[in-house]
């Protein structure tokens, strides 16, 4: 059953998780004025689900791969199924993101994903019970209805050490002890997306293992408020502050989830020491999730070409006269249109994986990701070139109600004569919000190495690529001349997943 945003600030209510938040305790995170931004955020997607212009692009029937019982689930929790799926998923990220600056929430139909994919596999091979597990599990949260938080990276240690060879183990999440009815699991995830106000977190391993590792090849499921879970977060957004028009009602949390012997129930465990398939669990998340990623940032950059447009009319210019402020909002345009075309050839040149999973291309999903955490600071500098100076040399908002000054600060500060003074001062602050302000170094940082560094993206498109073809065309080229030989094989310049030259369509996926 779909929540609406009230019933889900009042499930978070319901619930008592350890959360601090600049050195003090959370009473309840649906009412904390540092976590409103972020609880603003996630309650978008449950609204956005239940509005009739949005509700066809947000939900999905249970005939598409949900529940089984004609429901409906938020697209934030589907798991692709078809190349329509990564396509609408693309949208529906977009869409909120446009609103709120992140989704948030669709991390977990990511890590839902990949958890299937691998839990089949691993079953295939050790004769485990994890793909039952995982289906009951994104039965049940769909059902419900539940934001989901994803707890991946680990605090890591001493990053030129294994996780076996950490002096402290609890830098990395761990099985502690295994019992009849469940394991126990202690360790630390440092960068958890809206983790004080989700429901349930999924801990996956952040690394491949090796045997020696056995012990953090771990993935497994808990609520929020799971005895010997504390979360240290960060305020989400900028809340409270007057200049912040953006980020004072929509942000983003992250925390430091501390986990001191949490006992997790066997039907809540999806991986378990088999560590040979963290890999296979790591790569097939990430690639979702660098997918989602593309589409993420890509409604952001419609709120930077949108601001971008308004603040050079409220500087009584016109792009289209203006050469350099029209080049400039063009390179805006080409790269966000540039890394979100990446998502869009992702979905069409997907694979149909285990458990029926549908996987986006693995090298467009990281070129479009590798695009956009390396162009975000390009995105973030075209904003300012056509948006001047004042963005960041404003007064403070304080001063639009000084009596002493508000008037002759309005008059000279005006634009162009026919936008009032109140409406280009409030363009300019929401770009500086975006872009220059502490919260605007956030989007930067997270962009850069949400979803895996750019060195990570770099190494999957080359393993990934298949660079043997390009060879074989050179190959054919040097001997003897091209098509000199009949006899000769003709190698197709064909992408990951696309098996001949006109492509697979989603129903013939094998």
């Amino acid at each position: 059953m779909l929540m609406s945003d009230p019933e889900y600030r009042a499930s978070l209510r319901q619930l008592k998780p350890r959360v601090f938040v600049d050195g003090r305790s959370v009473a309840s995170v649906s009412d904390d004025s540092a976590l409103q931004p972020g609880v603003n955020a996630v309650g978008l997607s449950y609204a956005f689900a239940l509005r009739e212009d949005t509700a066809a692009l947000m939900r999905v029937a249970s005939a598409a791969g949900s529940n089984g019982d004609g429901s409906a689930c938020n697209r934030m929790l589907h798991v692709p199924r078809s190349e329509d799926d990564l396509l609408q998923k693309l949208e529906a990220i977009r869409l909120i993101c446009r609103y709120t600056g992140c989704a948030q929430r669709y991390l977990a139909g990511d890590a839902m994903a990949g958890i299937l994919q691998a839990a089949a596999e691993i079953d295939a091979e050790h004769g485990t019970e994890y793909l039952a597990r995982a289906r009951s599990y994104h039965e049940h949260i769909c059902r419900a209805d539940l934001a989901i938080g994803i707890a991946m990276t680990d605090a890591k240690g001493d990053r030129s050490k294994r996780p076996h060879a950490q002096a402290n183990s609890n830098t990395y999440v761990h099985i502690v002890e295994r019992r009849a009815d469940g394991i126990i699991i202690s360790g630390t995830k440092a960068i958890v997306t809206g983790a004080p106000y989700m429901h349930e977190l999924l801990i996956m391993p952040g690394r491949a293992m090796t045997e020696a590792d056995a012990d953090f090849a771990v993935c497994c499921a808990v609520p929020v408020d799971v005895e010997g879970l504390t979360m240290v977060a960060r305020p989400a957004g900028r809340p409270g502050e007057a200049a912040a028009l953006f980020s004072n009602r929509f942000g983003q949390s992250t925390a430091v989830c501390l986990f001191e012997r949490v006992f997790v129930p066997w039907e809540r465990v999806f991986l378990a020491g088999e560590w040979r398939h963290s890999a296979t669990l790591t790569y097939a998340y990430a690639t979702h999730h660098r997918h989602s990623c593309i589409a993420a940032r890509a409604g952001f950059g419609d709120l930077l070409i949108g601001s971008g447009t308004l603040m050079t009319e409220a500087n009584g210019l016109e792009a289209e006269r203006a050469h350099g402020l029209r080049d400039a909002m063009t390179d805006l345009i080409r790269i966000v249109e540039g890394f979100y075309a990446c998502g869009v050839a992702a979905s069409v040149y997907a694979t149909r994986e285990a458990d029926g999973i549908v996987m986006p291309d693995a090298v467009f999903s990281n070129i479009g990701k590798l695009l956009l955490a390396t162009q975000i600071y390009d995105m973030q500098r075209l904003a300012h070139e056509v948006s001047g100076g004042l963005i960041v040399a404003l007064p403070g908002p304080d001063e639009d109600h000084n009596p002493a000054t508000a008037g002759r600060i309005s008059e000279v500060l005006t634009g162009s004569s026919d936008i009032p003074y109140e409406k280009r001062i409030a363009v300019a602050r929401f770009i500086e919000d975006l872009t220059a302000s502490s919260q605007g170094g956030w989007y930067s940082v997270i962009s850069l190495h949400g979803g895996g560094s750019p060195e990570a993206m770099k190494k999957e498109i080359f393993r990934r690529y298949p660079i043997a073809d390009r060879v074989e065309i050179v190959e054919n080229l040097l001997d003897r001349g091209m098509l000199a030989d009949a006899r000769r094989r003709i190698a197709i310049g064909r992408q990951p997943g696309r098996c001949c030259a006109a492509g697979c369509k989603p129903d013939s996926m094998s």
